[in-house]
């Protein structure tokens, strides 16, 4: 199939979602009933020439059974087939778990049956049909107010992360807030155009290599999804490679050569307890770990320790944080003090804010290495690249674009990133600078802001608007975070 056809069909489907916004579905949802029917076409498509596997679905709930209903009837068993499916074991439970209908037209729902029906999904490359789920997901993310752009990372910012990493055949990737997935395709397709895999390698890629967390059950069939389509997985042994649950809760008992992660944005980790009168009420989350530096409620410290523990020595880790991990007292400075001596914490690009579809996030990259037990600190230079500092970015009218990122990615280094050179957004800072700073702050900051001193170098008038609005919002988050600690007290 063309390119051009496969556009087609992502325009095809974009635009019934349109149709479907307008009795109340979100791109959320509708991507969800996607998954469900695209993994139930597929699964058929396979039982057939050239492939004639045995089907994995129960015999009168597969698309077959779907394929000549509608009307009420339609509408009646596909309910029945989601929550048949729910309750199997494997693949089929992980992706169909606690799934409900959300299209209740039954006219409208066989039209995306047929839509679906008349194409061949499984003779599509592999980056195609990947491209079109990719291209719903990112759509998904746009929609703001559904909340879901929390789970979506910019694809750019994933890509240039990856290409400094740069993972190699036959070693593990983890993701313990994977998302949507973000990081495992971009490992994948890094690992696939770089190098030349034999047999063995391949399916190590395929069945070993990736393995994730996330917390929310319909993103992760939605990540479960994006990786079946792009030929990731175990998907015939009854085992997925992601796992529905908080990662934060207990080590998992396993170890990894690389963890690439961008964790949930807010500072508080909290569960719902409901009472006698069945009212719910939000009480702190304190996680008990003796593998952990500080006990702490703020989640992205316990992030950033959970990574750490999750690396094999000598494994590479690269995880988004919000500013006040850098800077942040008590368990905050025992954390980085903790981290700099264990860990060679070697690298930080501060990242600008309008690149989030979670508004207000002032956000950076850091990346470390695990360390065996030294009784000298490992971290000798921490080099900061400021992308940050008269840089303006809109989700809309100027995103982040790969490009943006290039000169990041030569001043890493990748090759070999103990040859190093400084240029006026890249510094370096030696483990005694930084240790003697107050409470070991990383917040550092040296390029003079032009908005400061110059009225004629001021942004456009949108991009000040957009600042104002991030700012509102980044405030608005920590007056709720500080809410929410007082009515936890």
């Amino acid at each position: 199939m063309s390119r051009n056809n496969a556009s087609s069909i992502v325009q095809r489907l974009w635009n019934y979602c349109d149709v479907l916004r307008d009795d109340g579905v979100s791109y959320g949802a509708y991507v969800e009933q996607l998954t469900y029917l695209l993994f139930l076409k597929m699964a058929d498509e396979q039982t057939k020439p050239p492939y004639n596997r045995k089907s994995i679905i129960p015999s009168g709930f597969n698309w077959e059974s779907l394929r000549n209903l509608d009307g009420v009837d339609l509408e009646q068993h596909y309910r029945h087939v989601l929550d048949k499916l729910g309750k199997e074991a494997g693949i089929l439970g992980d992706i169909f778990r606690r799934a409900s209908n959300k299209i209740q037209d039954p006219a409208k729902l066989k039209r995306l049956n047929n839509l679906i029906d008349g194409e061949v999904w499984m003779g599509l490359k592999v980056d195609v049909k990947g491209d079109i789920y990719e291209g719903l997901l990112q759509k998904n993310a746009e929609d703001i107010k559904s909340g879901a752009g929390q789970y979506f990372t910019p694809r750019p910012l994933i890509k240039a992360i990856v290409e400094v990493i740069q993972p190699e055949p036959n070693r593990t990737i983890c993701d313990p807030a994977c998302g949507t997935g973000g990081f495992f395709l971009a490992g994948h397709g890094f690992l696939s155009s770089q190098y030349k895999l034999d047999k063995d390698q391949k399916e190590f890629l395929k069945m070993k290599t990736f393995k994730g967390w996330e917390l929310v059950p319909e993103t992760a069939r939605l990540c479960l999804m994006n990786l079946y389509l792009h030929g990731i997985g175990g998907y015939y042994e009854n085992k997925g490679p992601i796992a529905v649950k908080d990662s934060l809760m207990s080590h998992p008992g396993e170890h990894f050569d690389i963890v690439l992660t961008n964790p949930p944005f807010g500072r508080k980790s909290s569960i719902k307890i409901m009472n006698a009168e069945g009212q719910a009420t939000k009480t702190s989350l304190t996680y008990e770990r003796p593998d952990f530096w500080a006990t702490t409620t703020n989640k992205q410290l316990n992030f950033l320790q959970h990574v750490k523990s999750l690396l094999k020595i000598g494994g590479k880790a690269a995880i988004v944080v919000p500013d006040n991990v850098l800077f942040e007292g008590g368990a905050g400075e025992t954390v980085r003090r903790k981290l700099l001596a264990e860990c060679d914490v070697h690298t930080l690009i501060r990242l600008p804010t309008g690149v989030f579809y979670a508004q207000g996030v002032k956000a950076n990259v850091l990346f470390f290495d695990r360390k065996p037990a030294s009784e000298t600190p490992w971290t000798k230079e921490l080099w900061i690249y400021d992308l940050r500092t008269n840089k303006h970015f809109t989700l809309i009218v100027s995103p982040l674009v790969y490009e943006d990122l290039v000169e990041f990615i030569e001043c890493y280094n990748p090759s070999n990133r103990y040859n190093r050179t400084e240029t006026e957004r890249f510094r370096r800072f030696t483990y005694d600078e930084i240790i003697q700073r107050d409470k070991a702050n990383l917040d550092i900051l040296w390029i003079k802001d032009e908005s400061l001193e110059d009225i004629d170098s001021l942004p456009e008038p949108e991009v000040i608007a957009a600042d104002i609005i991030e700012n509102l919002e980044s405030a608005l988050d920590q007056f709720r975070s500080i809410q929410e600690e007082l009515s936890n007290d």
